[in-house]
């Protein structure tokens, strides 16, 4: 009896809890979440990010963006992380849109609703096994009376029970969305934007359901439906005289940059052609030929596309890292060096990525004072990127061309280790921790990678 009736109620229970597998630790792709890291992408969204979680109170909390290659228009939160995937930054048509996103998810951040969720799931989960358990003893007394009804009402007792816990749960996690739309439009008014995105990110989630010819229980989901989110919202985005504020138009071109770059880059030339089919000469269509055009192989006539925008937008550092990756496939990697220096120096902040690019590119000359400061820019940003993992396999390589094992060894441990390969990241460190001397950083670093434990 036992065995027939917690598969069941696992099913039930799992059903309501499936969002809480995205406990991330810091190897985030580890856990089969394919990150997305790019340095344009990242400088854009943390831009959208950093008013409202100052409005939220989280600007000194720590918070991480993480970009999710997924084309599903979604985000979500683990921990002090948001994830937004790549398709909601696509579909987006404005700024606004993601704007709002991020605020509805800094709201539950704000507000602990993933702690308070935990709590729920506890109570949810002692709930469904008391009633498993009451619906065990009977199913036990029916068959001790040799009573067929009564052993099938404990089957029921059980089933039912867990699914008044799993609609109890649901129904908790759809206050909490609505708390988190509410507090994502104070977000909204006290950084002076408006809530018509999020209102248009609504309506296309209501929009998809209807095309879809989808019928739903709102009873059976853990967020409410889109046509009620609307209508809870609207009076509210409204009211706002922020409400019809646009999006500055520079900041509007650098979100269709990022359009049509995850869309030459996750779907390729048509994707990013279709994108801006009502303005196929424009500055973002253009980028997006100038990327796919990179992506097929054709460096030469990409080279011309990219050096025709730089000269557009001189002050753009992504079109000069653009210019780089092309020339570090043509085989010119001093000139593509020069390109992501230039990038450098015209990013905002320390931009970490984009060092990694020109220490490869560095690198790539094979000349060895090149190499040598090849390895210095790579540690450099490695330092500011510490989980970016494709990082070290360079920093190992420049270690490697200067003759220096141990330290090609501790980079390809670190690889590994923020790949999540952990086994492999014992087994370089190690080898590196043989050639170290005792108690220097490196040694102490790779003793760190030999005695840690995977959370569970």
């Amino acid at each position: 009896m036992l065995r027939s009736i917690m598969p069941r109620f696992a099913a039930l229970f799992l059903a309501a809890v499936h969002l809480l597998v995205f406990s991330v630790p810091p190897a985030t792709a580890q856990q089969g979440i394919p990150v997305v890291r790019d340095a344009e992408i990242e400088a854009l969204i943390s831009e959208y990010a950093r008013p409202i979680l100052k409005a939220a109170g989280l600007s000194r909390s720590g918070i991480d963006i993480i970009l999710v290659n997924n084309r599903g228009f979604n985000a979500f939160v683990a921990g002090r992380r948001i994830f937004i995937h790549t398709g909601a930054l696509m579909e987006a048509e404005t700024p606004n849109e993601i704007i709002g996103v991020i605020a509805h998810e800094a709201g539950h951040i704000a507000g602990g609703h993933q702690e308070r969720l935990r709590q729920q799931i506890q109570r949810a989960q002692t709930m469904a096994i008391v009633a498993a358990l009451i619906g065990i003893g009977a199913g036990v007394a029916g068959a001790a009376s040799k009573s067929g009804e009564l052993a099938q009402a404990g089957v029921g007792m059980a089933a039912g029970g867990a699914e008044v816990a799993r609609r109890g749960l649901l129904g908790y996690q759809r206050s909490e969305e609505a708390t988190a739309d509410r507090t994502a439009i104070d977000y909204l008014n006290a950084t002076g934007q408006s809530a018509r995105g999020m209102l248009t990110t609504f309506e296309r989630l209501a929009g998809g359901l209807a095309l879809a010819g989808v019928n739903v229980d709102p009873y059976q989901i853990s967020h409410p439906m889109p046509r009620e989110r609307i209508a809870n919202l609207q009076e509210l985005a409204r009211n706002s005289r922020h409400f019809d504020r646009k999006d500055p138009p520079e900041l509007q071109l650098r979100h269709d940059f990022m359009r049509a770059k995850i869309a030459a880059y996750t779907q390729g030339a048509a994707a990013a052609a279709r994108l801006f089919r009502s303005d196929p000469n424009g500055l973002a269509a253009r980028y997006g030929d100038a990327i796919s055009t990179y992506l097929t192989g054709n460096p030469a006539a990409a080279l011309k596309k990219a050096d025709a925008l730089a000269a557009k937008l001189p002050r753009n550092p992504y079109l000069q890292e653009l210019r780089g990756d092309i020339l570090i496939k043509a085989n010119r990697p001093q000139e593509a060096a020069n390109a992501y220096a230039k990038a450098i120096v015209l990013a905002p902040g320390t931009p970490g990525l984009l060092q990694v690019g020109y220490g490869q590119a560095l690198m790539a000359t094979g000349k060895p004072d090149l190499v040598r400061k090849a390895a210095s820019e790579l540690q450099t940003g490695l330092s500011r990127e510490p989980e970016f993992a494709n990082g070290y396999r360079y920093l190992a390589q420049a270690y490697g061309q200067l003759g220096d094992v141990a330290s090609a060894e501790l980079a390809t441990a670190e690889g590994h280790f923020h790949s999540g390969h952990y086994r492999d990241a014992k087994l370089f460190a190690l080898r590196s921790q043989k050639r170290l001397k005792p108690g220097s950083p490196g040694w102490l670093r790779a003793q760190d990678i030999i005695q840690y434990k995977q959370p569970r």
